[in-house]
């Protein structure tokens, strides 16, 4: 990629890996008794509630512990609590709130809502002393450090970690705590993989798609958002399987495709999207195993399915950073939005 200044989202991007594993080197054993406190208490369901990059996060949450341990998450609108005062019904239910500031008046409202309506709260918060840390019955501090771009990155690929952590005590998956232990490394990895291909197509187009199935399907949602934040470029996200009914019909040749698309149960169908978007006149990039080729985008396998699409992700991330400078945007400057944004 062209060597441009270094931006408060470069720099965050490039302390990802060690913000993982300051996590990690942290939390591990607190991660553990919790997770053992959580098995006893049994939740017939989990509950979300998050916005912007943390609800990303919160959804590769929602795909990783319906997959691997079979319980159902549901997201609840923060609004439902601070706007329309709606009574819930979470008597045994776990919710897990996700804010880097663990500030916004919405999603504190909610997670007091859920308390008092009888559910088990966890925040996973990169401020400890937030009030929506204060306020939780169990919290999981980032530790990812101060994180100065409006665009987060490090601070939404640490809560997917730090979510994926939660989903292997809950399943208690040992294979899962063992690729934790080594995505460090592979997020090292991910950061010098060569994604500049589709950055030329990037810097001129309109409009893009990002799409991924399963877990990689918040990635996509993810990839999309910081396309718009950062780069002023209109992306917008979808599942391999949704992208095949109405939005097919927006495709024109050249249309920029992102694909993420890892070696699951969702290979094959994720394989026949991509190649049905390419002979719609798609320009489809896609992050897989295989030799390298123009299409196809660096993947950097992490020793587990589910933790795959973070390695993807952050290989992203410098992708989108090159993005917006291509296009004459500062990352770190958007004009319209602020780091902090407090929600009612």
């Amino acid at each position: 990629m062209s060597s441009v200044p270094l931006s408060a989202m470069a720099a965050e991007i490039r302390e990802t890996p060690e913000a993982v594993a300051r996590f990690l080197d942290r939390e591990e054993g607190a991660l553990r008794r919790l997770g053992t406190r959580l098995r006893a208490l049994a939740p017939a369901f989990v509950a979300s509630c998050a916005r912007g990059s943390s609800d990303n996060a919160a959804a590769y949450f929602k795909y990783g512990l319906e997959i691997l341990a079979g319980l159902p998450v549901a997201s609840i609108g923060p609004s439902v609590a601070s706007i329309y005062h709606a009574p819930l019904r979470l008597e045994g239910a776990l919710l897990i709130s996700v804010s880097q500031s663990g500030r916004s008046p919405d999603i504190v409202a909610l997670q007091a809502a859920a308390r008092q309506a009888g559910a088990c709260a966890v925040a996973v918060v990169n401020d400890a002393s937030s009030p929506l840390a204060l306020g939780a019955d169990a919290v999981l501090p980032l530790h990812a450090g101060v994180e100065r771009s409006v665009a987060a990155t490090k601070t939404c690929l640490v809560s997917a970690a730090v979510l994926a952590g939660l989903i292997a005590e809950l399943g208690d998956d040992e294979g899962l705590r063992a690729g934790l232990r080594g995505l460090p490394g592979a997020l090292a990895r991910a950061l010098l993989a060569d994604w500049s291909a589709p950055l030329p197509v990037l810097a001129q187009a309109p409009s893009a798609y990002v799409i991924g199935r399963g877990p990689a399907f918040p990635i996509a949602m993810e990839a999309a958002l910081k396309l718009k934040e950062a780069a002023m470029l209109h992306a917008e996200a979808f599942s391999g399987a949704e992208v095949m009914h109405g939005p097919l019909q927006l495709l024109q040749e050249g249309f920029p495709v992102l694909a993420f698309r890892q070696h699951d149960a969702a290979y094959a169908a994720m394989g026949e999207t991509i190649a049905r978007l390419a002979g719609a006149g798609g320009r489809v990039f896609s992050c897989e195993e295989g030799a390298p080729e123009a299409s196809r985008l660096p993947f950097v396998p992490t020793g587990h399915t589910l933790l795959d699409p973070l390695a993807m992700l952050l290989s992203f991330y410098r992708l989108a950073e090159q993005v917006a400078h291509a296009r004459g945007h500062d990352p770190d400057r958007p004009s319209l939005l602020r780091k902090v944004t407090e929600t009612v």
